[in-house]
């Protein structure tokens, strides 16, 4: 049997398999006839053919690598605009085609730039000027042939997947040596607050790394624009920081912005015993700044220990059998003015933080009150029982005295007779 012959038996074959009832294919007969054909011999890819959003929306092998899928012979198949495997650069002006096209992406409500922003990128530099292949196209970042929806949990580019896609590369140490760049960037990311609020709390409202990097845009915040990316999420403490002195040292380039404080991928929250600490990396212990970073920190501290017996003392409330409602709305005020210190802080506007931390402090001290209050009805109760547990066992031992009085004196009479 020629190899022309066999290859149409082959396929002949494949086509029936693919068209049985109750199959995938057969549920979908445009793939079927399409595209049928080419995993005969790319077996590897048949999942293509009933699985990711492309099939869904009839793009299959010939959309993307041309050709003649009803061919029964592999010369004519691979002919005439066969495109076969496509470099990153024509893979990426190939995907562009489709979705930089208005007309065919308004339906599904997708954005048409994602080539033009790939091109201001450093991976689109790399790769479009420079025509290094290390740069990521398209489908190392979206996969090849089965594509997911970004909703979709199995999809690359899922909230949850995207550090790790991203990470592909940038764990990569003798790749990113060459671009001399660090490769601890997901292991910061994972034990940072964004990440805990990520992986841990499957806050999808947290940043990856492309809420602060773009995605088809990748590039570095620049230090004057580190401020913009955090304040995007941050507005609160954005504009509190924009009433601050540090303001005006991002404007001139001596702070990078939230940068002066925290970490970038490793992003954590300074604690309130730290606060003096931080000022004193840029600031002498015996300066100003410095007096103002321990009355800074005093007002924190404070606040977050009134929280904290706040929190308690509603506790004990419920403890106590107490209807607790008004309590904790009480409470929630008063964590409404603590979380309100954690931005005004920023500002570093000390009669604003003492306002906020009276209103802290005021609240905390109504719910000790009354816990102790409480506390002190519990023993009183107690101290009422007392009596009347006392006479109650009083009780229980005389009628224990009195019945073994009976029992002997019965034992004495059976004796006598």
């Amino acid at each position: 049997m020629t190899p022309r012959v066999l290859f149409a038996s082959i396929a002949a074959s494949a086509a029936l398999a693919f068209a049985a009832p109750g199959s995938a294919a057969a549920q979908q007969p445009a793939v079927a006839d399409s595209a049928i054909r080419c995993v005969v011999c790319h077996t590897s890819q048949r999942d293509a053919l009933t699985e990711g959003i492309h099939v869904q929306h009839g793009i299959t092998c010939v959309t993307c690598h041309g050709g003649d899928p009803t061919s029964r012979t592999m010369a004519t198949a691979h002919g005439s605009g066969f495109r076969g495997k496509l470099s990153k650069i024509a893979t990426a002006q190939l995907c562009a085609s489709c979705h930089s096209d208005p007309n065919k992406m308004r339906q599904y409500g997708l954005q048409t730039d994602q080539f033009a922003e790939y091109r201001t990128s450093k991976h689109g530099q790399l790769l479009l000027v420079q025509h290094n292949n290390d740069a990521p196209t398209c489908t190392d970042c979206h996969e090849a042939h089965v594509i997911y929806p970004p909703d979709d949990a199995r999809s690359r580019v899922y909230p949850t997947n995207i550090p790790g896609t991203c990470a592909r590369c940038h764990s990569d140490t003798q790749l990113m040596a060459k671009y001399h760049l660090p490769t601890t960037q997901l292991a910061e990311f994972r034990r940072s607050a964004h990440g805990v609020a990520l992986f841990q709390e499957q806050n999808f409202a947290a940043p990856t790394c492309i809420g602060c990097h773009g995605a088809h845009s990748a590039l570095p915040p620049k230090v004057n624009e580190i401020g913009e990316v955090c304040g995007r999420c941050h507005e609160l403490v954005a504009q509190e920081f924009s009433k601050g002195p540090h303001a005006a040292a991002v404007a001139a380039g001596k702070l990078p912005a939230c940068l002066g404080c925290h970490s970038n991928h490793g992003t954590e929250r300074v604690p309130a015993d730290s606060i003096v600490h931080t000022c004193d990396r840029c600031h002498s212990a015996n300066s100003k700044i410095h007096e103002m970073g321990v009355e800074l920190q005093r007002r924190v501290i404070d606040a977050t220990s009134d929280m904290q017996s706040a929190q308690r003392a509603v506790g004990e409330l419920s403890l106590a059998g107490r209807r607790v409602t008004d309590y904790e709305f009480r409470y929630q005020t008063a964590l409404t003015s603590y979380l309100q210190i954690g931005q005004v802080q920023h500002s570093l506007d000390l009669t604003q933080l003492d306002q906020l931390g009276r209103q802290v402090r005021s609240i905390s001290v109504d719910l000790g009150n009354a816990a102790e209050t409480a506390a002190e009805q519990r023993w009183e109760h107690k101290l009422i029982l007392a009596p009347v547990w006392f006479l109650a066992l009083s009780a229980l031992a005389l009628g224990w005295l009195a019945l073994r009085s009976i029992k002997r004196a019965k034992r004495s009479g059976g004796a006598e007779d």
